[in-house]
């Protein structure tokens, strides 16, 4: 249904129908707008008649889905839960996703940044899109992923965080009370692998000088190759880490604070190990295989590449 009313000499409509958000647009001419309503109200009928054909599940009943069989095989398992949990208590859990549009989701975004980081929904974000492309790709239903076109939260910027020589020598070379952080934090940087990646190693994952990563971030295992370095480290320590995430954690604060090192994660090392990649030489695939990431656009941002640095590299006549 269009409701079309006249403000400040504008003519504002606004387009209405059951399970689907309003939509609405302001024109100077009455006819632009009661044409802009026509259209809108035709397209709105055609898709609904197009998906009334098949019987299409809540956002709840995919979730579970997906839990169940896609996020279960994955380490991050527990992580991916607990955003869907923060959406199973939201109404737009009970829609069917063929129901779902980018505005249901935009005013999820706003609710939820009242709360929570831009970067915590940034992932959130990150996790409802794969989980609409499992369902398009995967599961054949016939819909658009209404989480291509939200908007990220503004303020969010990438993470380049590198050593310094100062922070290297303390993190790597420092006096350490026992030798198993130093091994992980060198093993980090030798080979870009996660935390909780480096702490599930086994004598087994050895395989010459490769090492074989299970089970990882996105539930898709990898083999990595050693430097001598990286395999030195393994030879030379009692496996698996005998220190938890949460030990590693506070010991990692404490070492830090006692270094003055500021505003420096644990996941900086991956970027650091990374960066370095590329300082070496290695192509984007070769990186890629070291650090899983699936798409190879996210490795751009790792290059640094400047002007100076391909005159350095190359002779360019």
């Amino acid at each position: 249904m269009a409701t079309i009313r006249q403000r400040n000499n504008k003519w504002q409509v606004q387009v209405r129908r059951k399970n689907y958000n309003s939509i609405s647009k302001t024109f100077t001419h009455k006819r632009d707008a009661e044409q802009w309503a026509r259209e809108k109200e035709i397209e709105l009928q055609q898709y609904s008649i197009q998906h009334k054909r098949v019987n299409y599940p809540t956002l709840k009943i995919l979730i579970n889905k997906y839990l169940k069989t896609i996020s279960i095989n994955k380490k991050g398992h527990s992580f991916e839960k607990y955003c869907f949990n923060n959406i199973l208590r939201c109404k737009i859990s009970e829609l069917p996703i063929n129901f779902i549009t980018p505005q249901n989701f935009s005013e999820y975004r706003d609710k939820r940044l009242k709360t929570v980081k831009s970067t915590t929904f940034l992932r959130e974000l990150n996790l409802l899109r794969h989980l609409f492309s499992v369902a398009i790709t995967e599961w054949g239903f016939a819909i658009k992923n209404p989480c291509k076109l939200i908007a990220k939260p503004n303020g969010i910027h990438k993470r380049e965080r590198r050593l310094s020589n100062d922070e290297y020598n303390l993190l790597v070379k420092g006096n350490y009370p026992q030798q198993t952080l130093r091994h992980i934090i060198e093993f980090a940087i030798e080979t870009g692998m996660r935390r909780g990646e480096i702490l599930n190693i086994k004598r087994e994952h050895i395989k010459g000088q490769t090492l074989l990563i299970p089970r990882t971030k996105n539930g898709h295992p990898r083999t990595i190759p050693l430097t001598k370095r990286a395999l030195c480290i393994l030879n030379n320590s009692e496996l698996p880490f005998p220190m938890s995430a949460n030990a590693v954690r506070l010991a990692w604060e404490r070492l830090k604070k006692k270094g003055n090192i500021k505003d420096l994660h644990f996941h900086d090392l991956r970027h650091e190990a990374i960066s370095r990649f590329f300082e070496k030489g290695l192509s984007i695939p070769e990186v890629a295989l070291i650090s899983g990431h699936k798409d190879v656009r996210m490795l751009f941002r790792y290059t640094h590449l400047k002007a100076e640095d391909i005159l350095k590299n190359r002779e360019i006549n």
